[in-house]
C-alpha cells in the first residue's frame, strides 16, 4: 500500500505558546507532498519534520487568519532561496490574490520561480485539484471569515496481481496492466480466464478531512462521512461551550460529535486554546463521545 500519511506541524490557536506552532500540517500521499495552512514557523517544523522543502507542491489556505497565513511569504522566499524552479501552487480564498501579489513584489521579487494562485469559493463544495492518484475537495465551514476545510481523497487502485496464476498462465509481463485493469486473458487453447483468477481486490481508497476553524455544524458530517481520519479543531472544552460560540469555534465535545455522526474511522483533535497546559481535558470530553480520538502535537505522524 502506497504511504498515505498526515504531518502535524502545528496545532495551536492564534495566541503563541511555548508549546505550540500556528496550524500547519502536511499531507504526503504516493510520493507528492501538500501543505495546509502556514502559519508562523511552518518551515522550521518542516525542517524539523525532516520533509524536503522541494517536494512541496501546493499549498492549500483555509481562511485568512493570521495564525493559519503568516508562514507563507516566508516559506516562499525559502523556496527562491533553494533554487526552487517548480511551480508552486495557493489554493486560498479569492480575497488573498491581491494581498498575495503585493507582498510578493515587496518581498519576492525575481523568484525562478512561479506562484501559482487558485481562488477557492469558501462557500461550496467542489473538488480544486486532481491528479490521477487522489482529488482534493472544499468543505464548507462556518467561521468569523470565510472559510473552508479539505478532504484528501485517494482514487481507487487497480487490483493486485496474482504472481502464482500468472506464471501458471504464462501470461507475458507485457499484459500485466491490462490484467491489472480488469482485462481476462484467453489461453493459447482458447480457454478465458476470469480476471478475479488472476487478481487480488485493489487496496480500498483512503481519505482524509482537514477540518479548520468552525462552529459547531450540525450537518457538516454529511460532507465527511466516512472518511478514515478527520481532523477537527476543538479550541475550547463543554465548560467553554458559550466562548466558543461566540468566536465561531468548536469544542471537543462538538468535533467528536460530528466525528460519530460521520462514523470516521479516527478523530485528531487540534487548535488547542492557549489556556490549556494540558489538553487531556479535551481528549477525555472528546473519547466519551468517539473513543477512537487522539490529540495532535508537533512532529505526530499519522498513517491514514
Amino acid at each position: 500500500m502506497e504511504p498515505f500519511k498526515v504531518h502535524i506541524l502545528g496545532c495551536g490557536s492564534a495566541m503563541p505558546t511555548a508549546k505550540h506552532y500556528p496550524s500547519s500540517q502536511v499531507v504526503e500521499l504516493r510520493d507528492k507532498v501538500f501543505m495546509i495552512d502556514c502559519g508562523e514557523g511552518a518551515q522550521m517544523q518542516l525542517r524539523a519534520s525532516r520533509i524536503r522543502f522541494t517536494k512541496v507542491s501546493a499549498l492549500f489556505i483555509s481562511h485568512l487568519h493570521g495564525d493559519h497565513c503568516f508562514g507563507i511569504m516566508g516559506l516562499i522566499s525559502t523556496f527562491g532561496m533553494l533554487g526552487r524552479t517548480a511551480p508552486f501552487h495557493v489554493y486560498a480564498p479569492a480575497d488573498f490574490e491581491p494581498v498575495l501579489n503585493s507582498l510578493m513584489q515587496m518581498f519576492c521579487a525575481g523568484l525562478g520561480y512561479d506562484v501559482v494562485f487558485h481562488p477557492v469559493d469558501t462557500t461550496q463544495k467542489a473538488i480544486v485539484y486532481e491528479d490521477r492518484s487522489l482529488t482534493v475537495e472544499t468543505i464548507p465551514l462556518n467561521h468569523r471569515v470565510p472559510c473552508c476545510g479539505y478532504l484528501f481523497r485517494e482514487k481507487q487502485g487497480n487490483s493486485h496481481i496474482r504472481r502464482d496464476m500468472i506464471d501458471f498462465y504464462g501470461i507475458p509481463l507485457s499484459q500485466l496492466n491490462n490484467i491489472r485493469a480488469g482485462a481476462t486473458w484467453v489461453t493459447a487453447d482458447g480457454e478465458e480466464i476470469a480476471n478475479d483468477r488472476l487478481t487480488l481486490p485493489a487496496d480500498p481508497a483512503r481519505s482524509y478531512a482537514y477540518c479548520s476553524d468552525t462552529c459547531y455544524m450540525p450537518q457538516l458530517h454529511t460532507m465527511l462521512s466516512g472518511v478514515d481520519l478527520l481532523y477537527h479543531e476543538s479550541t475550547y472544552d463543554a465548560s467553554s461551550v458559550e466562548r466558543a460560540r461566540i468566536y465561531y469555534h468548536s469544542t471537543a465535545a462538538q468535533a467528536a460529535q460530528v466525528a460519530r455522526d460521520a462514523q470516521v474511522k479516527r478523530l485528531v483533535l487540534g487548535h488547542f486554546s492557549a489556556r490549556y497546559d494540558d489538553e487531556s481535558l479535551l481528549l477525555d470530553e472528546a473519547k466519551t463521545i468517539f473513543p477512537d480520538t487522539i490529540l495532535a502535537h508537533e512532529g505526530l505522524i499519522i498513517n491514514v
